[in-house]
């Protein structure tokens, strides 16, 4: 893959199965680029793709991706762009097929290659991985992807790699690194993870959005140097905004402490430094890079039961009593024989006093229940709930008729030897090249930087956090991942101060109990937390309102605390406080 520039310009076009699908031509013909990448594997994807296997071998990839290619791929080969995608699920070797097939069909000249390696359930008794998996796969670095492109390949699907892969490898194959330079690999990783999530990293999902128009914003991409800098922007004209705030906030997002562990490196997301050199540019640079850990991840996919919701529309006055009355009445009509091995209910109170309308005067009582016995979430729970309609609470009604359960899926990891790990690049013409593990590794060991110093007492005001600082928040299969960012100095002097552990714990009661981890990122001006075991058995179970921790650092940042008035009054806070606070929308 060999190029005059010195710089590398990667694009991203998808961030999940499921976005955009007019990305890719956005991205194509939006303006130059060397390569389009696509992260279409999410933990709950791995599930999907699994099921979809089960019932017919042919499949278990991104059929997304192969329409977009009947539409956009000779528009690629047109541009001299390459195309880098993870759509291969757990199935690369098939999209890889279908992809010849129909680049002849079209009459296409399109060299597509594979990195297959990463499926280990066919050796999970060798491995010791437990039994009951749907999918078992290992996650692989970028020298596979790299070993494709340097052979000449135009398309590249892999199975299941970091996200970061589908940046890092591409930039192997250009700059030529190899296992060695470290940093330059550490700032790709760290490139790569700020592209994975498509317009995250342009305004979508963004603590602040009202400061930006993102009603659609456009997709990033990463111009690559030679030592690993980079610079995030996007194509000219497109909406939403590139930012040291939306960088900030994707860097966080499903992070934990200050080393970013991966196949390749471990990216130190303490040294990373972020300047914004002009509209919609903001370069990433410093990044340190430490050797691999001698393990990979592996992704454990299994189903865990069945599982069944019934929601109870609650109206009006007395919403206490007539949420007691149901539960002891949908308890009194399960007989022990039936009864599911859990029962979970929620009563979330939307409702709103003397209102206006029906709805807002309306709570929601969720019940959720879970067994390994499809029977017992089936249709014994049904009746017990709709046998009480004219027998319960004044009222009553349901939000839908109750259905009669569904399968859901678990996701957990294990980790296994690199060394035990066959990953393989896989070319058009049948050559299959052995990638090596990294051939040195170490064990990252977290340092915790010290504090900052304290900001000086002053007078405070009562209000939302977020007013004065940032958060994005995702999941990490049944750990929920939670990063704050301050806008100023002042404001991190602040918050590593006031957002411990306990102070966590006081503003978000759900997650008393449970281990929290904090971890300090001062060129970030972030702190950065670890729930563990908020989510339960991860997003396919279903746990809570929430199963994806999408929204945890929102409800963060509605929560009041005492904040300085200085940081209230500053240049730095996203809005004018005082008119946010007497608003109609305030969140009091």
């Amino acid at each position: 893959m060999a190029r005059a520039r010195s710089v590398l310009r990667i694009g991203n076009a998808s961030g999940f199965y499921g976005d955009r699908f007019a990305a890719v031509r956005e991205m194509l013909t939006g303006g130059p680029l060397d390569v389009l990448t696509g992260d279409y594997l999410a933990e709950l994807t791995m599930l999907i793709l699994a099921r979809d296997r089960l019932k017919d071998p042919s499949l278990g990839y991104a059929r997304t991706f192969l329409r977009q290619m009947e539409e956009c791929l000779g528009l690629a080969r047109e541009r001299d762009v390459k195309i880098v995608v993870n759509a291969g699920g757990l199935n690369p070797a098939r999209l890889a097929d279908a992809l010849r097939e129909l680049a002849e069909r079209l009459g296409i000249g399109a060299d597509v290659a594979h990195v297959e390696g990463d499926d280990l359930l066919p050796r999970r008794s060798e491995l010791g991985l437990p039994d009951g998996l749907l999918a078992a796969n290992a996650y692989l670095g970028g020298f596979g992807i790299a070993a494709c492109l340097a052979e000449g390949a135009d398309v590249v699907v892999t199975g299941r790699v970091t996200d970061a892969a589908l940046v890092a490898g591409p930039a192997i194959a250009h700059f030529g690194w190899t296992a060695a330079d470290l940093d330059a690999l550490a700032g790709a990783v760290v490139a790569g993870h700020v592209l994975e999530c498509g317009a995250q990293a342009t305004g979508g999902n963004y603590a602040f959005f009202r400061e930006h128009d993102v009603t659609r914003p456009g997709f990033p991409l990463a111009e690559l140097h030679t030592d690993g800098s980079s610079v995030i922007t996007k194509h000219p004209g497109t909406g939403g905004a590139v930012t040291v705030g939306t960088v900030t906030a994707q860097l966080l997002y499903e992070t934990g402490g200050s080393h970013y562990l991966g196949p390749d490196v471990a990216a130190r997301l303490d040294t990373v430094r972020l300047v914004e050199e002009g509209p919609d540019r903001v370069r990433i640079s410093g990044v340190r890079g430490e050797a691999p850990p001698p393990t990979l991840k592996v992704g454990l996919n299994r189903l865990g039961g069945h599982r069944n919701e019934v929601v109870f529309v609650l109206t009006g006055l007395d919403i206490e009593a007539k949420a007691d009355l149901v539960q002891r009445q949908v308890a009194a009509a399960l007989p022990p024989e039936a009864r599911p091995a859990e029962l979970r209910w929620t009563l979330a109170r939307t409702d709103h006093p003397d209102a206006a309308g029906e709805e807002t005067a309306s709570a929601l009582l969720r019940l959720t229940a879970r067994d390994p016995d499809p029977t017992k979430v089936g249709r014994e729970l049904g009746k017990a709930a709709v046998e009480l309609g004219l027998a319960g609470y004044p009222g009553f009604h349901l939000t839908a008729p109750p259905g009669p359960g569904a399968p859901y899926g678990v996701f957990t990891a294990a980790y296994v030897d690199a060394k035990a790990v066959e990953h393989t690049a896989v070319l058009s013409d049948g050559r299959r090249i052995a990638v090596p593990p990294a051939p040195v590794t170490s064990q990252p060991a977290e340092a915790e930087p010290e504090l900052p110093e304290e900001l000086p007492t002053g007078p405070t005001r009562r209000a939302p956090l977020g007013l004065v600082a940032g958060a994005r928040s995702g999941d990490k299969g049944g750990d929920a991942n939670l990063g704050v960012w301050a806008r100023g100095e002042d404001g991190w002097r602040w918050l590593a101060h006031t957002l411990t552990v306990d102070k966590l714990r006081e503003l978000l009661p759900e997650t008393a109990g449970l281990a929290v981890t904090r971890h300090l990122l001062p060129n970030l001006r972030a702190v950065n937390f670890t729930v563990t075991g908020l989510l339960g058995e991860g997003v396919a179970a279903q746990h809570r309102f929430d199963p994806q921790a999408k929204a945890l650092g929102e409800w963060l940042r509605s929560r009041h605390l005492d904040i300085p008035t200085t940081l209230l009054d500053s240049p730095t806070a996203p809005v004018d406080p005082t008119t946010l606070l007497d608003s109609p929308e305030a969140p009091l």
